[in-house]
């Protein structure tokens, strides 16, 4: 996805809404519903109560994030082309774009968490307990290894970035 094919929000070479660029606006949205969606899906892991409470919501919540990771960084490529070839905006460019691999794999083992505990863990559980063991083991080690990876990488990201705009007002 490139800035182009969201055409109508693109103003002037960059992606605004109401004369501010998109990419600080939403940024923030991504950068909070992240650690959260970790959060619900770790919690899913390791308290069935949580789990059973938070159903669905945590698949969904991956997908949103999934999809305003691309959305977040064709914004941010729109405002790096208008600012020009910066060393620290190119480090949380390269930073970002890191991200939507682990958020690829949030979704799917959110939603694969949330289809075996709702369709195949009684049934699994009933016929074949080793199995479904190993399903469940399987589950928990994919889930902390893509929360583990997606928190880092969100914190470098949001270092980056934060480096990048206020590192030389606070440097000089």
């Amino acid at each position: 996805m490139d800035a182009t094919d969201l055409g109508p929000l693109a103003t002037e070479d960059v992606l605004q809404v109401a004369g501010l660029p998109l990419h600080p606006l939403i940024v923030h949205a991504v950068v909070v519903l992240t650690p959260l969606t970790v959060l619900a899906l770790l919690l899913g892991t390791f308290w069935p109560a949580a789990r059973r409470r938070l159903g669905i919501v945590t698949a969904l919540a991956a997908l949103l994030v999934l999809v305003m990771v691309p959305v977040t960084v064709a914004a941010g490529k729109s405002l790096a082309a208008v600012l020009g070839p910066i060393p620290a905006i190119e480090r949380h460019e390269a930073l970002g774009e890191m991200l939507l691999p682990w958020v690829i794999g949030l979704f799917v083992v959110a939603a694969a968490q949330w289809a075996w505990y709702r369709f195949g863990d009684a049934n699994v559980r009933r016929d074949r307990p080793g199995f479904a063991r190993g399903v469940v083991i399987a589950l928990g080690a994919a889930a902390v290894i893509v929360g583990i990876g997606t928190l880092v990488t969100v914190v470098l990201i949001g270092d980056s970035g934060a480096r990048a705009v206020w590192g030389g007002l606070l440097s000089g």
